[in-house]
């Protein structure tokens, strides 16, 4: 599969921008990643050399596979809110799009809104037959986010190593579902 370099790559959805990373948005992802109660379910906080490597991971992916979680700006002021997108490290349990955003943007649909996106570029542009979210099972917020975006509980997975010792839940569902769930996401963005 060829994929397109990653600086054409664009989704706009109502309010949001979602792009691959820039180099411009590293402090950003600093601030995201050293927020103690933003970090703590995705690998906790990080010290500004280790987001480093973190970050150009995120950018190496989209160069070498072209694909990795989108950084989420607001259409309107052009803030950075945090990332979203499909995400598959060697021996995850599965593709998963997942999401993390600044504190500030908690609340207010972003995650939800950035999430569909990322769901509908990810089986479009991907060609995945499903899609799972790996959430802590104390992160209620990205528990109720799942299930609004229409995934199911399958059980506890483990993640690779240095994660392995993170309790986490796979979420998930198949293209047909996410397709069969359209009609419900629309009256869910009218929310």
């Amino acid at each position: 599969m060829t994929f397109p370099w990653p600086a054409h790559t664009r989704i706009e959805t109502a309010r949001l921008l979602l792009r691959p990373p820039l180099r411009e948005d590293f402090d950003s992802y600093v601030d995201l990643i050293g927020d103690e109660q933003v970090a703590r379910f995705i690998g906790g906080v990080q010290a500004r050399a280790t987001a480093w490597r973190s970050f150009m991971t995120m950018a190496g992916a989209w160069h070498l596979e072209g694909f990795a979680m989108f950084c989420v700006l607001d259409k309107t002021s052009g803030r950075w809110l945090g990332r979203a997108g499909p995400w598959q490290p060697e021996g995850w349990p599965g593709t998963e799009v997942g999401w993390s955003l600044r504190r500030d943007a908690w609340g207010q649909g972003f995650a939800f809104e950035a999430a569909v996106a990322a769901i509908d570029w990810a089986f479009e542009h991907l060609g995945w037959d499903e899609v799972i979210h790996t959430i802590h099972p104390d992160n209620h917020g990205s528990i109720r986010l799942a299930e609004r975006l229409g995934s199911a509980h399958r059980g506890p997975a483990q993640l690779p190593p240095p994660h392995e010792a993170m309790p986490v839940q796979v979420w998930g569902q198949s293209r047909a579902q996410w397709l069969a769930g359209a009609a419900a996401r629309q009256v869910a963005r009218a929310r």
